[in-house]
């Protein structure tokens, strides 16, 4: 990565840019801008990349634009998620970037509270809490009192814990260098499982304080719509997870050793959490995905079961599912 400047080196043009991806979301889109045009800090640009949208969802961008020149609105062909955000990131001038979803809600305040939160603590990665709206309920997600100030290796951690910090981009704020030679995933549909963690194990502190700034809209469209309804977990995604979360646990072992056991757990309980939930969903097109996990399982039995990390509710299912 070479030399890791502080927070406060080499500022370029202004303090943020804010970087959204939108796919025909014309429901949505006008009030996911909206609540960055009301941010309370002003110093920052908005980039929305138009991904190719057959709806209107560009036109409405497009027409934010010509009302705030604060926002650049750029049309690309229909493309992945990470080959968007990282044309987003082409133009970007800011010292931070953060990204946020066009069918989501930021806070007035998040854009300062995320700033503030960064540069007051010389930390290149700066988050907050967050809530979710599912079927009109405001519900918490990933909101905690607790205030962290994290070595990497203590943020990647609480990363693949998956309760105070997820892997989605939105809630973050991070320094512009680290993503100088850390891009997205341009080939896979879930790419911030592939990254996120990377930008935490390269960072030189990470900051988080748990107050809730972002929102997170549920509906039936969203690319993560499985997370809250496991009958629409599919072999694609399980097959796309596996792979990611084999690849970091590599990398993890090769760039932070000592959370190297750590990783490899984490990646051992994904596998028995998605066996419980094909088994217990009858998800019957899941059947090569439940043969590997198994196989997986029993393959490093020992190690996963009888090892320091592993929780009750683990080896209940382990009992359950997997025969050595």
């Amino acid at each position: 990565m070479g030399e890791r400047p502080s927070a406060l080196e080499g500022m370029v043009d202004m303090k943020i840019s804010v970087i959204m991806l939108t796919y025909n979301r014309e429901d949505f889109i006008s009030e996911a801008i909206e609540s960055i045009l009301r941010q309370t800090e002003k110093d920052y640009e908005f980039i929305i990349v138009n991904n190719g949208s057959t709806d209107k969802s560009g036109e409405i961008a497009e027409m934010y634009g010509k009302s705030d020149n604060r926002i650049k609105v750029i049309h690309i062909a229909k493309s992945s998620i990470g080959k968007g955000r990282n044309t987003g990131l082409d133009l970007a001038k800011g010292d931070f970037i953060t990204f946020v979803d066009d069918d989501d809600i930021a806070d007035p305040d998040m854009l300062e509270f995320l700033y503030n939160l960064a540069v007051e603590n010389n930390a290149d990665i700066s988050i907050c809490g967050s809530s979710k709206k599912v079927e009109g309920k405001i519900l918490p997600n990933c909101a905690f009192d607790e205030y962290l100030e994290m070595t990497p290796s203590e943020a990647v951690i609480e990363l693949l814990k998956r309760k105070r910090i997820n892997a989605a981009m939105p809630t973050k704020m991070i320094n512009k260098w680290l993503f100088d030679t850390i891009k997205f995933n341009e080939t896979g549909k879930y790419d911030d499982i592939s990254v996120t963690y990377k930008y935490m194990a390269n960072a030189r502190k990470v900051i988080a304080n748990g107050l809730p700034k972002y929102c997170f809209i549920r509906h039936e469209k969203n690319n993560s719509s499985f997370t809250t309804n496991d009958m629409l977990l599919t072999p694609e995604q399980l097959d796309e997870y596996f792979s990611a979360f084999r690849e970091r646990t590599i990398y993890l072992s090769q760039v932070l050793p000592d959370i190297s056991e750590y990783a490899q757990y984490s990646e051992w309980s994904y596998m028995i959490s998605m066996c419980n939930k094909i088994i217990k969903n009858n998800l019957t097109n899941c059947s090569k995905q439940l043969d590997y996990v198994k196989n997986e399982l029993k393959k490093h039995y020992d190690e996963f079961y009888y090892g320091k990390y592993i929780e009750e509710f683990e080896k209940e299912f382990m009992n359950l599912y997997i025969r050595v």
